[in-house]
């Protein structure tokens, strides 16, 4: 399967190494920045790779069938746009857009053109996180009660001087955009999806020089009648510290911990099927930093998904959800009151100068 990389910046050599372990052909990548390029050719040995520099002549010189979007934020939708009207299958960096009519327009573009379109939460394939979710389906939990979401991270002035896009409304969004909407990703996706209401807090609190907010917090009440709790900040002294998933049922109680929910550290189940210490000793990766190990087989997944024309585990829709969820609680923030979902439009757009003094 012919395949192409948009985007050279500093999570494509989780891409490019995934594309590999799948035994796809890499014909080539792109970038506005040569230099970017090279670095991933001399770090991969990318042989005979064509690089381009308008993304738009490599669809066109390439015909790739499968193309991974990495980009910043702000041109994910544009560019998915061009990819599946190019009848290529996508994968798109998390957030899938950084508005409600984008994502909209992502959705229906894929299923008009007939082609896969994934949400790159990679999380989601964690070893510990698909064990959870397998206890979830089996109904060991019983009734969910409540679920949290925490990424207590730091995140300094150097890393958005790499890339000024970071930080900012019209590319990116805060840290619960950027950061932390893997877990809120997680969370939604354990608790039930349909969500009813939302009423959260944001702030600036110690980053003065970008556009959006360092901490979020939020309380959100499931259709099903469970709750979620969302703690995200940027602001931990002085390193990352730690994302975690709590799940509490009648039946049940787990937690994955680490780096980025690579390991469980509580599991307490009435059924008694497992036994929890075993449980917590297979369930512990340590990945060599916080984008973990799921690229691979979230890659695995799409290649499936593309050649028996089913779903993908995160298609638009799950990459729409996520998005929603964060736009809402920016909105709730802003707004001072709860938020009612579904959202029928919003962006990041609608928050410049939020936290102008």
């Amino acid at each position: 399967m012919r395949y192409a990389l948009i985007g050279c910046g500093r999570i494509s050599p989780n891409h490019i190494e995934a594309a590999r372990n799948n035994g796809l052909e890499i014909v080539a990548i792109c970038d506005i920045l040569p230099e970017a390029m090279q670095s991933k050719v001399d770090l991969f040995g990318l042989k005979g790779v064509h690089c381009y520099t308008d993304y738009r002549q490599m669809l066109k010189e390439e015909q790739p069938e499968l193309v991974a979007i990495a980009t910043e934020s702000g041109k994910h939708a544009a560019i998915a746009l061009d990819c599946i009207t190019a009848h290529c299958n996508v994968i798109i960096e998390k957030p899938i857009a950084l508005s409600i009519a984008d994502a909209n327009a992502i959705i229906k573009a894929g299923k008009e053109e007939g082609v896969v379109v994934c949400a790159n939460h990679q999380n989601r394939f964690n070893k510990s996180v698909q064990y959870i979710r397998k206890a979830l389906e089996e109904g060991r939990f019983g009734k969910l009660y409540h679920g949290a979401a925490h990424v207590r991270w730091n995140r300094g002035e150097s890393y958005y001087k790499q890339a000024p896009w970071r930080g900012t409304w019209a590319q990116d969004g805060g840290c619960l955009m950027n950061q932390c909407i893997h877990n809120i990703d997680l969370l939604r996706w354990m608790l039930g999806d349909e969500i009813d209401e939302v009423q959260a807090y944001t702030a600036q609190l110690n980053h003065p020089y970008l556009e959006g907010e360092d901490l979020g917090l939020a309380l959100v009440r499931f259709h099903n009648g469970a709750y979620g709790l969302i703690e995200g900040t940027t602001n931990v002294y002085p390193k990352n510290l730690e994302e975690t998933l709590y799940l509490f049922g009648e039946k049940g109680t787990a937690k994955a911990a680490g780096a980025s929910d690579n390991i469980i550290e509580e599991w307490s189940f009435a059924d008694d099927l497992d036994d929890p210490e075993e449980v917590k000793q297979k369930f512990c990766e340590n990945p060599p930093n916080v984008y973990g190990f799921g690229h691979t087989p979230l890659y695995q997944d799409v290649i499936e998904a593309i050649q028996t024309g089913r779903e993908p585990l995160v298609n638009a829709e799950a990459g729409k959800r996520a998005l929603e969820l964060v736009l809402a609680i920016y909105k709730s923030a802003a707004e001072h009151r709860p938020v009612k979902l579904p959202l029928d439009e919003c962006s990041t757009m609608d928050f410049v100068g939020r936290f102008d003094s």
